[in-house]
């Protein structure tokens, strides 16, 4: 995932507690299962990333989230690093620590007796060992306790709380103003500001947009001023750039309301029949509701853009014989 605008409301009595756009951003050749509950992980609702087995974004049963963006850092990338999408699904799945013994030495630090573990406890343990993966950010939130917390294992900040506001995390540390970030977190305070409980549609069209930022405006990052260009979208489509033509955004979406126990989860997919890659578009939605369980995701017909509904019934022209 690449880029996140979220409102965090914790002392909210009436409205949402959390509310949450984003966009995932990834190569197409990197398969990777659309939401749904996890038969391996009781009560995880998320999608799972099948070359590295974890997740990017997801839920649990008992009030658990978590998002993961990557840091970029293109001069700083190890092939041997363990994936970073465990450390997203090791939080919604274990009520205890979820490190192996191997990873900490044997032992549960900052686990209480038969407690279940703080969204902050669990960052500081996985501070411990950030060290050994690529860069990350990791947001982690436990809604029954109103606790959200965040980490980036590139950053000489120590995992903290997140205070009440609207926030934003791309690729590079929590609230850093690339163009993107700051247009889309402005744009989900208003949308906000009108209608706390906005429509799907509407974060959908919020986070659906392709503008790339003026060169003066774009970050270093350490990648090509074309790549650079390209990605400051928030919606990235690179299906010119050379040996990136394949990257494409894959758009998630959650809410929760804070005052409701349970939920309800809605999925869009589309394909789009663009050459020589295909965009994914997946979009997620989250509301509570009475009780204290989740419903399973709606499975929602997939559809194409309207200018492409016939573009596979046309039959290809021939060459005739002169």
């Amino acid at each position: 995932m690449c880029l996140i605008v979220f409102d965090w409301r914790p002392d909210a009595v009436d409205g949402p507690l959390f509310t949450l756009a984003a966009n995932r951003d990834e190569f197409f050749h990197r398969t990777a299962q659309p939401i749904g509950w996890w038969d391996d992980a009781r009560g995880v609702l998320a999608g799972r990333d099948l070359v590295g087995g974890g997740t990017w974004l997801g839920m649990s049963r008992h009030g658990r989230f978590a998002a993961l963006t990557n840091y970029r850092a293109p001069h700083d990338m190890r092939a041997d690093a363990p994936t970073r999408g465990t450390l997203v699904s090791d939080w919604l799945a274990c009520e205890e620590p979820a490190f192996d013994a191997g990873r900490n030495g044997g032992e549960n630090h900052d686990a209480n007796d038969g407690e279940q573990e703080t969204p902050l406890a669990y960052l500081r343990r996985v501070a411990q060992t950030g060290d050994l993966y690529n860069g990350f950010n990791l947001l982690v939130g436990d809604w029954t306790r109103r606790e959200l917390a965040w980490y980036c294992n590139r950053s000489n900040l120590a995992p903290a709380l997140l205070a009440p506001g609207t926030h934003g995390i791309s690729n590079a540390i929590l609230d850093t103003p690339w163009p993107k970030l700051v247009r889309k977190r402005a744009e989900l305070g208003a949308l906000l500001t009108r209608n706390s409980m906005p429509p799907l549609e509407h974060l959908i069209d919020l986070m659906r947009d392709p503008r790339v930022a003026a060169d003066a405006e774009l970050p270093s990052t350490g990648i090509a001023l074309e790549r650079e260009r390209a990605l400051s979208a928030a919606f990235i489509e690179t299906p010119r750039i050379r040996h990136a033509r394949h990257h494409g955004a894959a758009r998630r979406r959650e809410r929760r309301d804070g005052q409701r126990r349970g939920g309800r989860a809605q999925r869009r997919q589309r394909l789009a029949p663009h050459r020589p890659a295909r965009r994914l578009r997946t979009q997620l939605r989250v509301q509570r509701r009475a009780g204290n369980r989740l419903v399973s995701p709606r499975r929602m017909p997939r559809a194409m853009p309207r200018r492409h509904r016939h573009a596979r019934a046309r039959p290809r022209a021939r060459s005739r014989p002169s």
